[in-house]
């Protein structure tokens, strides 16, 4: 979809902008960047906000509806929501020709929408900051703080950004005459006791397996999946996988290091392909990724791990040829 198209859409309506369940910053910066200069727009997390999100949108005072009627509204917006699914609320349904903003990998589940994608880009505050400044409008220090947020939040704190990004960042520093260290503080929140207990508990049932010099490590528990994950990789693993049970559905969040995306792990597509063979729901980034739907995830996160080991193998191969290829000695 063009952009002058989309900005068309955005002006002028009264939208409702819907975010994905557990919502993060990288979905209520684009969300609030959004209403802030396309008024008028309502922000709509219909499936609750993530622990920094919260945080963040209390410390900015970004007003989030905890209701909404979909029928109030000339146009719905959804932001950083690779499928309709990840709204993860019963019943709800996305009018036909809304407008959805993403930068995860396409899934097919929004071809009857107004699609804009662009998977390149590390986080969706970009895209948006682009429409933003594609309709010529200025923006103030509150809407670049929470750009800003979501870029720092979906870039692991710069550890996966690319040189786009950091240039986008900048010019919002710049642009809205922000300190770095006001930028970091931001999204900066103290580590609960639950959320300690929960990785060290992750750590405790955690089981391994490793390919050359490659270790793949998962996990469950019942909540702080993101904080499991970071734990263990900060024990050594190079990929991991830790779930989480509520009820008949379940949950896993994924993480790799960036050495394991160079060399090939793909995280989305190890997520995509499962879901798809499972007929549950998953998707991300190369290295950060995710799943959610019906079933028992102890089984699932073995699932992730056995298709890990498969990935780990193939890297193996590849590496072991190049080195033995009689051009990587020069001969």
């Amino acid at each position: 979809m063009r952009t002058n198209e989309i900005l068309g859409r955005l002006r002028g309506s009264k939208k409702i902008i819907l975010t994905h369940g557990n919502s993060d910053m990288d979905a209520i910066g684009s969300a609030y960047a959004l209403k802030s200069c396309f008024e008028p727009a309502d922000i709509w997390a219909p499936a609750g906000v993530d622990r920094v999100a919260r945080m963040v949108a209390d410390k900015l005072e970004i007003p989030i509806l905890e209701t909404a009627d979909l029928n109030d509204y000339d146009l719905v917006v959804v932001v950083d929501t690779s499928s309709p699914d990840l709204l993860q609320t019963e019943g709800l349904t996305v009018p036909p020709n809304s407008l959805i903003i993403d930068h995860h990998a396409p899934t097919g589940k929004w071809d009857d929408m107004d699609f804009n994608c662009d998977e390149s880009r590390t986080s969706c505050c970009e895209i948006v900051y682009d429409l933003i400044t594609s309709a010529g409008i200025e923006i103030d220090r509150k809407t670049g703080l929470a750009l800003l947020g979501g870029m720092l939040t979906d870039s692991g704190h710069f550890q996966f950004a690319d040189s786009r990004m950091l240039r986008t960042f900048a010019d919002i520093l710049d642009k809205c005459q922000i300190p770095m260290d006001e930028a970091l503080l931001l999204v900066r929140a103290p580590v609960s006791m639950s959320e300690r207990t929960a990785a060290m508990k992750a750590i405790g049932r955690s089981k391994f397996e490793k390919v050359a010099d490659m270790i793949v490590a998962v996990s469950y528990g019942s909540s702080f999946e993101a904080a499991s994950c970071r734990a263990l990789m900060a024990s050594g693993a190079d990929v991991v996988f830790v779930g989480s049970q509520r009820d008949e559905e379940f949950r896993v969040s994924a993480r790799a290091t960036q050495e394991m995306v160079r060399r090939g792990i793909k995280l989305d597509a190890i997520m995509g392909q499962l879901s798809k063979e499972t007929t549950t729901d998953g998707g991300g980034h190369g290295g950060a990724a995710g799943m959610t739907g019906i079933g028992d995830a102890e089984a699932m996160v073995h699932m992730c791990m056995m298709k890990t080991m498969d990935e780990f193998r193939n890297i193996k191969k590849r590496m072991e040829a190049e080195r033995d290829s009689p051009d990587s000695t020069g001969e």
